[in-house]
């Protein structure tokens, strides 16, 4: 297969048409795969969700809330090619457990912050509802849209969902962030944008045991929020930790509340957690995937085999 020379090797970053490859292979070259259309972004790009194994019980895992995070992407894609290798190979544990549990991915939450961040002002050839000069003033404020961490109309995907959002729009005001820019603006209101609004649904509609979200960077794993945290979570992020020598955190500031994380822990009491991959500066290069994937491997396997036999 070419997948991992598209990967890795070819150094090619992933906007939306090297994702689109990669997705395609992996549903061409695995018949257990299914793609659909969760929804459309702002610019009408393609938000895909990819099933595997037991739809009825599974775990979801999020990928690129954020436009210059975008190799979270491509740790999630290359997690489903190798678990899909290793299905294909006849391994019994994991054939065997996807009978019982499933995956449910969502590689890239914010395709156009994404496109954004990797090709600039390109990114808006399909401009939709906005306005060229629309597009122009937002820009303005962003000396470097390599920097660009929200969405086409200048959210913040992960300050948008219902958890905390009335306070955490309050500091925002008193940090002077008034409105759109490329980062930490929350919108007008929780769920104000489609992309926030995919996940959401989807978690509404679906039956998740556990939920991640994977940022970039710090090599950090939140797990916590509100008095409606699990117990359980302290020990699977502790566990986390240990597999990956990340450190169990708990965020500060402007990253505490509005988050997907913080949302699903709100809305279903279930475990919830933000893996910060990586450590540098943002946006991580490619060269530092193959040794961020190393160091979360075994972590990324004990999420989908965790607590299953001993029910």
């Amino acid at each position: 297969m070419n997948f991992i020379k598209k990967l890795v090797f070819d150094a090619e970053l992933p906007d939306e048409k090297i994702r689109q490859s990669l997705i395609c292979e992996l549903v061409n070259n695995f018949n257990f795969i299914e793609k659909q259309t969760l929804s459309k972004s702002l610019l009408d790009r393609e938000i895909p969700v990819l099933y595997i194994g037991k739809k009825e019980k599974s775990i979801l895992l999020t990928g690129a809330y954020h436009g210059m995070e975008w190799l979270t992407s491509l740790v999630l894609l290359k997690f489903i090619h190798d678990l899909s290798e290793k299905i294909n190979q006849g391994n019994k544990l994991y054939t065997n457990l996807l009978k019982k549990r499933g995956l449910t991915i969502v590689p890239c939450v914010n395709p156009d912050g994404v496109e954004i961040s990797l090709k600039g002002e390109e990114a808006f050839e399909k401009p939709g509802n906005f306005s060229a000069d629309e597009y122009k003033m937002l820009f303005q404020k962003t000396e470097n849209l390599k920097l660009w961490q929200s969405n086409a109309r200048g959210v913040d995907i992960n300050h948008n969902f219902n958890a905390g959002w009335e306070d955490l729009h309050r500091r925002e005001k008193k940090m002077g962030i008034i409105g759109p820019g490329k980062t930490r603006y929350g919108g007008i209101c929780p769920e104000s944008e489609p992309e926030t609004l995919a996940i959401t649904k989807l978690c509404r509609e679906s039956n998740f045991e556990y939920a991640f979200a994977f940022h970039s960077q710090g090599e950090e794993i939140y797990w916590d929020y509100g008095k409606k945290t699990p117990v359980e979570s302290l020990k699977i992020a502790k566990t986390l930790a240990q597999l990956s020598g990340y450190k169990v955190s708990s965020p500060e500031g402007l990253a505490v509340g509005g988050g997907f994380k913080d949302w699903f822990i709100s809305e279903f009491s279930r475990p919830g957690f933000t893996i910060e991959i990586g450590k540098g500066k943002n946006p991580l290069p490619l060269s530092d995937f193959n040794s961020i994937y190393a160091k979360i491997e075994k972590m990324l396997y004990f999420i989908l085999r965790y607590n299953i036999y001993s029910e």
